[in-house]
């Protein structure tokens, strides 16, 4: 049976449509830098997607070609995930997506090395004939955080938000999003296949003690 991140860390991929606090552990990721309006075709934040892919597939299937990485097992592709921000913009501003900055990551398991990575790079680049020279080895440390399962539209979004913010005051817990810590999705649906009124997103933001 393949190592499957959501089942194995169900808390952090499979949380309840209620708030939770978390301490999320430090991980490595495949990730892609852009900006502008996900939503256009063939456009920038969709290429970063296809070069997120092709490398996360490389790695996945390297035991079937003659590059041999330490300590493998074989594993699911973790769920897609994304940073974002707007510059100027306290919190997000759904109405204006031309505004987005993200940063689109899809978790690697702790056994690829960096060097593994460079090569995963190269070897998607050739195969797929597909430029992946954007795709970065980043590690992220996200520590703790408060999150929650949206169901539904992207838009619809500001009303989990406020219950993820009603929440931590409660709890005697302050919003900590800045430049360094970010607005964190995970979509656990598959937009192009599942309607909108039921995508699964996990929703993560950054807090710390008021």
């Amino acid at each position: 049976m393949a190592f499957d991140f959501k089942k194995e860390y169900k808390e952090f991929y499979m949380p309840k449509n209620k708030p939770q606090i978390v301490n999320v552990p430090s991980a490595n990721y495949i990730a892609v830098r852009g900006k502008g309006n996900p939503n256009i075709v063939g456009g920038e934040y969709q290429q970063a997607i296809g070069v997120l892919y092709a490398v996360a597939y490389t790695l996945k299937m390297s035991y079937k070609t003659d590059y041999k990485i330490d300590g493998f097992f074989e594993y699911v592709v973790p769920p897609l995930e994304g940073f974002w921000w707007q510059d100027d913009i306290k919190g997000v501003d759904y109405r204006n997506k031309d505004a987005f900055n993200w940063i689109s990551i899809i978790r690697l398991p702790d056994f690829v090395t960096e060097n593994d990575f460079k090569w995963a790079v190269q070897a998607a680049t050739k195969k797929k004939k597909l430029d992946c020279s954007s795709a970065e080895f980043l590690t992220v440390d996200e520590g703790l955080c408060v999150q929650i399962m949206h169901f539904g539209s992207f838009d619809d979004e500001p009303a989990s938000v406020a219950l993820m913010d009603e929440y931590i005051k409660e709890k005697g817990y302050v919003n900590d999003i800045s430049d360094k810590r970010l607005h964190h999705e995970i979509y656990m649906s598959d937009a192009r296949k599942v309607a909108p009124e039921k995508w699964k997103t996990v929703i993560r933001h950054p807090i710390k003690l008021a």
